[in-house]
């Protein structure tokens, strides 16, 4: 409940700041199919551009909690650790052999909650390709937890001239794309390279876009 309330309260505070910092414009690859309103429990994916694509998703998505996958490094700064624990982030240590991260989203999930995922893993660098590989213990969380997953593409473009732009695809359960002949190892692949697709088909829809 706490985690909700507070979510609530920097929301409504911090609307006129992410108005003036991102000017998000959101689109839609096919509103009737998935919109703003998530219904129920839900994975969401996106690219990762920035440390603001977070902020930006929790604005995209007003009406609902995100409970984002966020890398240990977050979690270790004086002041910013404590805030986003308090805003229900969930902690995934990147260099050890620790997987309570994906207990603790599959408990959201079974609570009808909404898990954030950047499965990337962490932002690329200058000259590496985009999206870069993704991991997969998102696809494994979306199997696993039969929670729909909604693919989302941002332009990164935030404190700048130019709006930020959200593109918000179609919901899909990973269990349509899996095949039974394959083993659990397979289909954990299968099911995370249709993903990372997802992104960049949404990525391509929107360069082609001509309304900017």
């Amino acid at each position: 409940m706490l985690i909700h309330f507070v979510n609530l309260f920097v929301k409504i505070t911090g609307w006129p700041v992410q108005f003036v910092c991102f000017r998000t414009k959101i689109l839609y690859e096919d509103k009737e199919a998935q919109s703003r309103r998530i219904k129920g429990k839900a994975i969401v994916i996106s690219n990762h551009t920035s440390v603001f694509d977070y902020a930006v998703m929790m604005f995209v998505f007003f009406g609902r909690t995100l409970r984002y996958q966020m890398a240990e490094v977050l979690f270790n700064k004086k002041f910013l650790g404590p805030f986003l624990r308090t805003l229900g982030g969930i902690r995934v240590d990147r260099n050890i052999y620790d997987f309570s991260f994906m207990a603790q989203s599959q408990s959201i999930l079974d609570e009808g909650g909404v898990v954030g995922i950047f499965p990337e893993g962490r932002l690329p660098r200058a000259g590496e390709e985009r999206p870069l590989p993704f991991r997969p213990s998102g696809a494994y969380l979306a199997m696993l937890s039969k929670a729909p997953v909604i693919p989302v593409y941002t332009n990164g473009s935030y404190f700048c001239k130019k709006r930020a732009v959200v593109l918000i695809g179609k919901k899909f359960y990973a269990k349509d794309l899996t095949d039974p002949a394959l083993s659990e190892k397979e289909n954990i692949s299968l099911v995370n390279d249709a993903m990372r697709q997802r992104i960049i088909e949404l990525e391509k829809e929107y360069n082609e876009l001509s309304v900017f």
